[in-house]
């Protein structure tokens, strides 16, 4: 079968398109024809180094992908031949809190990903996905429609009436739109061009602000609350715009802190307890909210946003593609 290997983490053009025996199921493993893979940040850091010396090498990567049970291990009753499935992105954290075994499952960091045309993962670590989505939709729920989905509403508690602020247009942010909308709850979204404040505005977005017109973008967005400040922040910038999000949420509102996409910058922590903020790290989330997820897609028939979709073959130009930030929602790859 074809594969990419990361067998050093020096940039996108050290991934390898190479071959490798196709595996077989053991018992309680369940064998995936891939056929498709969405991209997140995440990616970019592994092969470009981020994730330091411990990241083993070789290395297939991804974490997101779909595709369909072509055979099963003795004692599987999760999924039989056929089943429509996506891979969870940790392999072994199905439900409650986060564990150090489960952090140690990551697909496409700690083990290998789902860049190749087979792959055998543990019965556990699969989801049925939304028969009303194409397998490149599909691909994009592991990890940033899961993230969004834990940071409003299992770890987070958005309600209807409640006002949402998104950061850009990546997966994460996008999805966190959608899932607030559906849950009757306004959103202002920042972004960097007027073509994809549109977009937004298209999605759902009550007010949208340019981050590269007004960089202290917190005070348009306190206005929008008449000046008592959103409720929620899904950040995904990290220290270079956290201090204006700490600006920008109300009193006693929370924080959902996700990403680094941003330069480095500084903050200062006094906001926090002055204002009571609920600051919460988000790190993707578990199978059962993987499953709680996909019910409430299916059950509004949601369709997540693709942007571009390349070929198996492509994966590098695919990446280098994510990199330049020009993506609107999901940069997917299709497998043959």
């Amino acid at each position: 079968m074809r594969v990419f290997e990361l067998r050093e983490a020096a940039g996108i053009d050290s991934l390898t398109l190479t071959e490798r025996a196709e595996p077989r199921p053991g018992p309680g493993q369940v064998l995936v024809r891939m056929r498709a893979a969405s991209l997140n940040y995440r990616d970019l850091i592994v092969v470009t180094g981020g994730y330091g010396p411990s990241l083993p090498l070789p290395l297939v990567p991804l974490s997101d992908g779909a595709g369909e049970v072509v055979e099963v291990g003795a004692g599987v009753r999760r999924a039989k031949p056929g089943d429509r499935v996506a891979g969870t992105f940790f392999q072994r954290w199905v439900t409650g809190p986060i564990t150090e075994e489960a952090a140690a499952s990551a697909l496409g960091g700690a083990i290998d990903g789902v860049l190749a045309e087979l792959m055998v993962f543990e019965e556990d670590g699969l989801v049925h996905v939304p028969e009303h989505l194409n397998w490149e939709e599909a691909a994009c729920l592991p990890c940033a429609a899961l993230t969004a989905w834990n940071a409003l509403f299992e770890s987070g508690c958005v309600r209807p009436g409640q006002i949402l602020l998104t950061q850009g247009t990546g997966g994460v942010s996008v999805f966190a739109l959608q899932f607030a909308r559906l849950a009757g709850a306004a959103v202002v979204a920042t972004t960097s061009s007027e073509a994809k404040a549109e977009r937004l505005r298209e999605l759902g977005a009550s007010e949208v602000i340019n981050y590269r017109t007004t960089p202290e973008w917190s005070k348009p967005a306190r206005s929008f609350t008449g000046g008592r400040g959103v409720d929620h922040v899904v950040e995904v910038g990290g220290a270079g715009t956290l201090e204006q999000s700490l600006r920008a949420v109300r009193r006693g509102g929370t924080i959902s802190l996700i990403g680094r996409l941003a330069a480095p910058g500084e903050f200062n922590p006094n906001w926090i307890f002055i204002k009571s903020v609920r600051v919460q790290g988000i790190y993707v989330g578990s199978r059962e909210m993987f499953e709680n997820m996909n019910r409430a897609i299916a059950a509004a028939g949601l369709k997540p946003v693709v942007d571009r979709v390349f070929a198996f073959e492509e994966a590098r130009e695919a990446l280098g593609y994510l990199a330049s930030g020009a993506h609107f929602g999901k940069v997917c790859i299709r497998f043959g």
